[in-house]
């Protein structure tokens, strides 16, 4: 499984537009089915949520990415 660490620079994020902005969805559209599917866990389990609040902390998984968020430093 490929592990990525996602830099979030607003809190909390949609949990659509993650999946749209990591580029494992072509579009908002794609990444919504996604989920309505099934497809993704948020913390080890399954998410139907399109609209999750994602915030630091949490990880997604979905088709072999793991996707850890971190809150970008401020400078």
């Amino acid at each position: 499984m490929e592990t990525r660490t996602v830099k979030l620079t607003r809190i909390p994020v949609e949990l659509h537009k993650i999946l749209k902005f990591e580029t494992l969805a072509g579009s908002g559209g794609e990444a919504k089915h996604m989920i309505a599917e099934g497809r993704v866990t948020v913390n080890g389990k399954i998410e139907t949520r399109k609209q999750k609040k994602i915030y630091p902390g949490d990880i997604i998984e979905i088709e072999g990415y793991r996707l850890e968020m971190e809150k970008e430093a401020a400078i």
